[in-house]
């Protein structure tokens, strides 16, 4: 499937839209047998109230935005930590009280034991088949980072080509990305540092093993596309930030460039840039034929691209454009015959694939109509199109002949989250990979000629997925708008009110929520306490008009639907705000900050997570430029009061009583920058909120979120679901080994 290049500009856990997820399926499992052998004890909630928490400092800084006033008393915590001994220092003090109350927390040590338990099982990530070697990632079960592996055939024995737990102590050196060359020999491979979105690319020779002397330096937000004769790539560039702004860097100038293998890198020879666009980015792919070099250029995180090409087997052609505005996403599919096919949403809100013939650019050819579903992405595998769709979120896969004929509809084994999906237009073999809530991710083998699908690699977990309950509800929100939520839970816990409930959301940049299998919501489960996860407006899942719904000027929108589905559950007697806790990542640590801020008596413990919190400054760093898209900017006027009205540091409602508030952050985190949960618990923790905790956990050699090491995420959700555990009533009972 075309990946969106969103999902390049933003953090995602899972679940996550499925042409976003990584090479390796997100990892659960869960026990099915009713734990046993006796209760852990709940530590006394005392502790909350006897937290004296770190003094901050506060300055005058005041900014005025189209007239109004902004006080900012926590600007100096902006700061990168690497470069302020003040900042370092806050740091530290907050960390230590909050590993204090988190050591009081007797679930924490449960948790501990059963992630790491969990999460011990062999996995693998979807196969890539180039010069009839297998390229795929397999994890042992708790190892880090995954390794790469080739096979000469799909069932051959594998070889290690890359072990990044080799590349340092600490497990926080990943494999962010690899793509083998056409012909199999090489592997170009971006290794991620601490979580940084910044890559340093390699070169493995396939057959020695040797890793090249080619490196790249300063490239994000892009992969590479090897030219057919493996004589080297294309990939996009930053030029090198200024030092000590590694981290904070706005992101400007991104060229093309090819590098010819065993060039040094300022020989590579400049492909294509816009130096009166500094804001542009830029995509490469090359046509399966190696015909032509196709750039796809975006300027934020909404679906709208300009595309161009170049003739590559006309040394001197120029760059030509081919779609010369940002209107509509157009996500290059493949090139057949003189056209190129695209997925699209040009009049088309719920997507399309047209081809668009090189000599007459202005014509769309309908292949794919657009249906009452939305399309997520097509792929062109030999010789026909395979493309996925979200039914109600819940995924599906079709498959059609190049001429638009419907020729079926793959079989899934029930409601969850496709993903993976890779193939060539030469061959017939395609893979993809299934998942939910109860469902281990399953690695298929698919045959476009005839139809038949076999199981590849199936996860042995040691879990039965009948003892647990996934079901799809629906709900109204504020303004009547109907909302899907799912909600899973084992099958003997029968929800009553006071049953602990942990709610998930995300609501933005067109990105969809399915149903799809991750360990710490399983250990959350396996524990007895329910799952949920709302569909929220700003998402994809029901196309563009469902995704504007919830950006800009009518964000609230978001928030009034997770409030509403928090008010669902209470309403159908599965919890109550005793027992109700919310998480969010990222753009959803937004949505929890929000949502607390507005409806604090509703919830028992919140979780936000590497949030966007300020939202007056976010686009001020790093990346958060892009996101004006979503959010807007608060240098338009209208605009300005919609971000002022809810931004989470500037809405701390003091004087009412706060569920209780475990913030998470990393200090490697140039995504969205640590400040922003900085500045949102000193604003907490400055004003009365009642009784309930709120605490900052910082973590040090991560980012937000991608490459963080096995052991990383053990420690963490054992501390979120602890402390939720703690706040929402939930008891785990040990299982039985």
């Amino acid at each position: 499937m075309s990946t969106p290049f969103r999902c390049l500009l933003l953090a995602l856990t899972v679940p996550v839209l499925a042409a976003c997820q990584p090479a390796d399926p997100p990892d659960d499992a869960s026990p099915a047998a009713p734990p046993q052998a006796g209760p852990v004890e709940a530590a006394s909630s005392d502790a909350a109230e006897s937290i004296a928490y770190p003094a901050t400092g506060t300055v005058a800084v005041v900014d005025t935005y189209h007239g109004v006033e902004v006080a900012d008393p926590y600007r100096w915590l902006e700061q990168d930590v690497r470069e302020s001994d003040d900042v370092a220092a806050w740091v530290a003090a907050q960390n230590e009280v909050t590993d204090a109350y988190l050591d009081t927390l007797a679930a924490r040590e449960y948790f501990t034991d059963r992630l790491q338990a969990l999460w011990d099982y062999e996995r693998f990530g979807s196969p890539v088949e180039r010069g009839g070697t297998y390229f795929f990632t397999r994890n042992d079960g708790l190892q880090d980072q995954s390794v790469l592996y080739a096979a000469d055939g799909l069932d051959a024995e594998p070889r290690v080509l890359i072990d990044p737990n080799r590349w340092s102590d600490d497990g926080t050196v990943s494999l962010a990305h690899w793509v083998p060359s056409p012909d199999g020999r090489f592997v170009a491979y971006g290794i991620q540092d601490g979580g940084s979105d910044w890559r340093t690319w390699r070169v493995l020779d396939v057959a020695s093993g040797e890793v090249l002397d080619d490196e790249l330096n300063w490239l994000k937000f892009t992969s590479v596309a090897w030219r057919p004769d493996g004589s080297g790539f294309y990939y996009s560039r930053y030029p090198a930030p200024e030092s000590g702004a590694e981290f904070q860097s706005l992101n400007l100038d991104q060229k093309v460039y090819f590098h010819a293998l065993g060039d040094v890198q300022a020989d590579d020879a400049l492909i294509h840039e816009r130096p009166d666009q500094p804001e542009w980015g830029f995509q490469t792919a090359v046509s399966h034929d190696g015909r032509y070099l196709v750039i796809t250029v975006f300027h934020g995180t909404d679906n709208r691209y300009r595309v161009a090409y170049k003739d590559l087997e006309d040394p001197a052609a120029e760059v030509v454009t081919l779609i010369d505005e940002f209107a509509h996403d157009y996500s290059f599919i493949s090139h057949r015959d003189g056209e190129f096919l695209f997925f699209t949403n040009d009049d088309a809100p719920r997507y399309r694939v047209v081809a668009i013939a090189l000599n007459e650019p202005a014509t769309r050819r309908e292949i794919i109509p657009e249906s009452e579903h939305v399309m997520q992405g097509a792929a062109d595998v030999g010789g026909r199109l395979a493309a996925s769709y979200l039914v109600d979120a819940k995924s599906a896969l079709r498959v059609f002949e190049l001429d638009g004929t419907p020729v079926g509809e793959v079989e899934l084994p029930g409601i969850g989250s496709l993903g993976g999906f890779s193939g060539k237009p030469t061959s017939n073999e395609a893979f993809f990979s299934f998942s939910s809530f109860n469902r281990p991710p399953t690695l298929y083998r698919y045959d476009v000629a005839t139809g038949e699908r076999s199981a590849w690699r199936s996860a042995e977990v040691d879990f039965d997925p009948e003892a647990y309950t996934v079901r799809q509800v629906f709900y109204r929100s504020a303004d009547g708008t109907r909302v899907p939520m799912f909600i899973a839970h084992r099958r003997d816990v029968t929800p009553d009110g006071t049953t602990p409930t942990l709610l998930y959301g995300y609501g933005g940049f067109n990105i969809s929520l399915t149903p799809s299998f991750a360990v710490q919501n399983l250990a959350w489960m396996e524990a007895g306490g329910v799952y949920a996860m709302a569909n929220l407006r700003g998402g994809g899942e029901y196309g563009r008009e469902w995704h504007q719904a919830g950006t800009r000027t009518t964000k609230q929108n978001v928030f009034d639907d997770f409030i509403a589905a928090a008010e669902y559950l209470v309403d159908e007697g599965i919890t109550s705000p005793e027992h109700l806790g919310i998480y969010g990542r990222s753009n959803g640590g937004l949505l929890v900050g929000a949502t607390i801020n507005q409806r604090p008596e509703l919830f028992a413990a919140a979780l936000p997570a590497v949030g966007v919190l300020d939202m007056l400054r976010f686009n001020q760093f790093t990346a958060g430029r892009f996101w004006v898209d979503d959010y807007g900017t608060p240098d338009n006027a209208e605009e300005f009061r919609a971000l002022h009205a809810y931004s989470p540091v500037h809405n701390v409602a003091a004087g009412r009583d706060y569920p209780a508030v475990l913030i998470t952050t990393a200090d490697t985190d140039d995504r969205v920058v640590p400040s922003h949960s900085f500045k949102y618990a000193a604003a907490l923790q400055a004003v009365d909120t009642g009784t309930a905790p709120t605490l900052i956990r910082i973590e040090t050699r991560a980012g937000h979120g991608a490459g963080t090491p096995v052991s990383m995420l053990v420690d963490l959700y054992a501390d979120q679901w602890a402390f939720l555990a703690e706040h929402t009533g939930l008891t785990p009972r040990r299982a039985m080994r």
